[in-house]
């Protein structure tokens, strides 16, 4: 990282801090730790175990994705570069949107291939994982409609969810549509801006409009080939679901851990509205995660949990989840290597 990528990750975690410092101030340090004394450790190792599912699924995803676009690694392989892209997105601003250059370099030296479908690889993976996310909480929202009022908070996560499944697809559709006329705004932006860089810093990295077009080109045909192939999608959609299933059974086994079960239904939206949380400034959506889960959770009414049972459940769901990929991915980073982003 330069200077300006530090302080602003140390800005993002300054802030990751100062909403978990909030949390713990309403929910209270003894209450907190009581909850987590109870903590059943065979439980969260099956939750650790369930995380591990879960970076599995997505790798296979990953590794679908790189085949079709003709690059073939192996499982393992894919296994530990997801886990170097989780690593990324985890301790960069903005989630997946920060990290996603940092994991298209670490793609394109794993499976040998150009930048460019390592960066339409891993955008691809990323697009997917909205699909059937949005499908589960949609599911998840209406089945607990059922059981129970439509309170404020399930109004509020349902109205996100409906507006990003309109949102992110209709935006989608008119960036494709109009994909020429990106691809050239693109290379007259970008263009100037890199010989800028080139002259300030010591660091070549110019590049005519010329050839930012041509990658942009290339990186706009290696999305239409995952596009059209519908194997592909269907095993990505598919290992992209279990990863997500994978992810609330964890969350699930958080609060089992702790003595207080609670619906497995509820978890198919709250999880995926947690993860809304994700594009925050904050690396890797810490912090804004944790505060979304933990009011949803102890404000759904027929769950019965308080505001510190909640929060203990959640700090074990986002010690496994964000933690594990950190420790796995932090080892892939400095083996492989990422200096040259």
């Amino acid at each position: 990282m330069n200077g300006a990528q530090l302080r602003t990750t140390a800005l993002g975690f300054l802030g990751t801090f100062a909403i978990l410092g909030l949390l713990l101030y309403f929910v209270g340090v003894e209450d907190l730790l009581r909850e987590l004394r109870q903590a059943d450790p065979e439980t969260v190792a099956l939750l650790v175990a369930a995380t591990l599912g879960w970076l599995a699924a997505w790798g296979y995803g990953l590794r679908t994705v790189l085949h079709v676009l003709g690059s073939d690694i192996s499982f393992a392989k894919s296994f530990f570069v997801l886990n170097g892209a989780m690593f990324s997105n985890n301790i960069t601003p903005f989630g997946q949107a920060g990290g996603e250059p940092v994991t298209a370099l670490l793609i394109s030296k794993v499976a040998d291939t150009e930048y460019e479908r390592g960066l339409a690889a891993i955008a691809s993976v990323d697009s997917l994982n909205f699909v059937p996310s949005i499908t589960l909480s949609l599911l998840g929202a209406g089945f607990y409609a059922t059981q129970t009022s439509f309170g404020r908070q399930l109004r509020i996560a349902t109205a996100a969810i409906v507006g990003l499944s309109v949102a992110v697809p209709v935006a989608a559709f008119f960036g494709w549509r109009h994909r020429s006329a990106l691809r050239r705004t693109v290379a007259r932006v970008l263009a100037p801006a890199l010989e800028w860089v080139s002259r300030v810093l010591p660091v070549d990295v110019a590049l005519s409009p010329e050839k930012i077009e041509h990658r942009v080109s290339e990186f706009f045909d290696s999305i239409e080939r995952v596009a059209t192939n519908r194997r592909g999608l269907a095993l990505t959609l598919g290992a992209s679901t279990l990863g997500w299933v994978f992810q609330m059974i964890a969350l699930w086994l958080a609060f089992v851990a702790i003595g207080s079960p609670i619906p497995f239904d509820v978890l198919l939206f709250v999880v995926p509205v947690g993860a809304i949380a994700g594009v925050t400034p904050l690396p890797g959506g810490a912090g804004g995660i944790e505060a979304v889960l933990v009011t949803l959770l102890s404000s759904l009414p027929g769950i019965g949990v308080g505001w510190e049972t909640a929060f203990a459940a959640v700090i074990l769901f986002r010690g496994a989840i964000y933690w594990v990929p950190i420790g796995i991915g932090g080892a892939v980073v400095s083996v492989v290597g990422v200096d040259s982003v």
